[in-house]
Order: structure tokens, then sequence, then C-alpha cells
């Protein structure tokens, strides 16, 4: 998480979603390759956490490789800087829920965070040219 930390993902939270002059932002193998594991390990997850059967293990587990492939991605994904500022409004909402999923947000589900990472894997999806995305189906 550091490695997170030290590039400032999370700073950019607040920030709207924009396309690229219509068009999906451009994505390197890096960055496809880290946010593929994260949406196959919210994938795992999700129902899990929408039934309320997800436990502490296993929101832990979620949690601790999220994290690994957001420092990843940090460390090699390479885009121009328009496109990485809009990396940087995904990335900071998928700590967020992160966060959530690991309990250290006070009054939050933690499976609240677990949905969060989903919507915001669907939104990366929307905005980033990324071959064969598939969105997570959500209940809500």
């Amino acid at each position: 998480m550091a490695a997170a930390e030290a590039h400032d993902h999370a700073a950019g939270a607040a920030q709207k979603m924009t396309l690229s002059a219509g068009k999906k932002w451009a994505t390197d193998q890096p960055l496809r390759q880290g946010m593929n594991a994260i949406r196959l390990s919210a994938a795992a997850i999700l129902p899990l956490a929408h039934a309320g059967k997800a436990n502490d293990a296993e929101y832990g587990a979620f949690a601790t490789e999220v994290t690994a492939q957001v420092g990843y991605i940090v460390e090699h994904c390479k885009l121009e800087p328009r496109a990485d500022a809009q990396l940087h409004i995904v990335i900071g909402a998928v700590m967020a829920g992160v966060n959530m999923a690991q309990g250290k947000q006070q009054g939050a589900k933690r499976s609240v965070g677990v949905v969060k990472v989903a919507h915001t894997l669907n939104t990366y999806g929307k905005y980033f040219d990324h071959p064969n995305w598939k969105p997570l189906a959500l209940a809500h």
C-alpha cells in the first residue's frame, strides 16, 4: 500500500471521470493485468458479500489481493498524463472500497466496500479501453 500512497492516487478521488475527446483512455499491459486480477478477486467475493456470508478472512484476503494489484499497477503502469489523472480517480475509489472491506471505515459495512470496488471496476470499463472487459453484475 505504501506504493499507492506514494503515487497519491487517493488524492483524485473527488474528481469526475471524463473520456478522451469522446473516446476511452488507452491502457497498457500492466494496467490491464492488474485490473483483471482485481476484477477476478471482486467477482469471487461479491456474491458472498451480497449474501452477508463473507467472513473476516475472506474480506482480508480480498483487501490484500486488491492492494497488491494496486501496488503493481502504480509501479508498472505508464499512461500519458491525462489518462493517468483519470486512473488516479479509479485507484482512489478502489482503495476507499478496500478500506471499507477491511473494516477501517467506522460505521460502514465491509460488504459495502466490496460493492464500491465492483462499481469502480464497472466505471473503469466505461472510461478505459480494456479489450474484453466485462462489467460485474451488481444486484443494486
